[in-house]
């Protein structure tokens, strides 16, 4: 197998072989910490059936392609970052939390990085059926329903490719905007403050009372038009690419949470950049993320200047305005 060609089309296929696997292995479940419990503390959980996909995927993988990486969640060792060397990137399931609640907003995430670049992207929902997947080059696609009982003519007739709305339309600013963010296992510590400060900073009225006591000495806020913590990092990235949300800011995830969504939105024509300002050109290990949908016009944002054909605001600008409101700076170990 080569490691400076690899197969990247036949590999999409397999990894969508994976994920149709893994997908009846969780709708088989019955969702329990058991034996397994928690990781770190009681928000950071973990099942038997995580354990059991994973051990699933890699030994798949490994067996079709034994001279590529595997990184994955549940056997990740502290301190090992990504290497340039194909590997593929797997959260077995992204969403664990809500797995175990019956909150149907669960994915397994397939991800395929080479020169630590995301490469192809698969992330599946078993429980909507949806697929979202990705070859960089060639676009990323929704597929509802995808499965794998669905003829491979007929699946065709369910695909979408991403931005679902083409052309994208245009960004207003962070008023306008509907964000996903995520409180993370970590609930204390510099980290949790600055994610809390900025919370209030996206929500907060933009025209605070002067009589509201509550209001004493804070600075405006952005007004989102809301914010959302759904809790799988893998679909929020998938419905930024799809243009359900406008941004998604995290840190304190893993690169398994969002090499496969990666890919996915920036061949929809979205954008990656830290969490953190200043930060245009983030590590896929980094733990610190910001997303952003397509713009109509911005050509992926890259490079951008001024607005997006000449309406709203162009990827990079809502890229400096949502730094503007971060309030403290995301230090995480690897």
């Amino acid at each position: 197998m080569s490691l400076i060609d690899p197969p990247l089309q036949e590999i999409h296929d397999f990894l969508i072989a994976i994920a149709h696997q893994a997908g009846t292995m969780i709708l088989a479940a019955t969702p329990s910490t058991g034996a397994s419990g928690s990781k770190k503390n009681s928000a950071d959980l973990v099942t038997e059936t995580d354990q059991a996909v994973e051990k699933m995927v890699s030994t798949s993988l490994k067996t079709k392609y034994p001279d590529y990486k595997f990184m994955g969640e549940e056997t990740y060792k502290p301190n090992t970052p990504l290497t340039p060397s194909p590997t593929f990137i797997c959260d077995p399931i992204d969403g664990t939390t809500n797995f175990i609640h019956g909150f149907p907003y669960v994915s397994i995430s397939l991800g395929f990085a080479m020169n630590l670049r995301p490469m192809v992207g698969i992330v599946y929902n078993p429980f909507t059926s949806t697929l979202y997947s990705a070859i960089r080059g060639q676009g990323s696609f929704m597929t509802h329903p995808s499965s794998s009982a669905i003829s491979p003519s007929l699946q065709e007739s369910f695909r979408r490719r991403l931005p679902l709305r083409q052309p994208a339309p245009p960004l207003g600013g962070l008023s306008e905007a509907l964000i996903a963010v995520e409180w993370g296992s970590d609930r204390s510590g510099p980290n949790f403050l600055t994610k809390t400060k900025t919370f209030r900073n996206l929500a907060a009225s933009n025209t605070p009372s002067a009589d509201d006591p509550s209001s004493s000495g804070e600075p405006p806020g952005s007004m989102a038009h809301s914010l959302r913590s759904l809790g799988s990092a893998a679909l929020n990235l998938c419905a930024v690419a799809a243009g359900s949300l406008d941004l998604y800011w995290e840190a304190g995830c893993w690169a398994w949470d969002v090499a496969a969504g990666w890919v996915i939105l920036e061949e929809a024509g979205g954008m990656m950049v830290d969490a953190n300002p200043g930060g245009w050109t983030p590590r896929v290990d980094g733990r610190s993320y910001l997303a952003v949908r397509a713009v109509a016009g911005d050509e992926q944002q890259k490079g951008a200047e001024g607005t997006a054909g000449g309406q709203g605001k162009s990827g990079r600008e809502m890229v400096e305005e949502f730094w503007g409101v971060v309030d403290g700076r995301f230090e995480y170990a690897l």
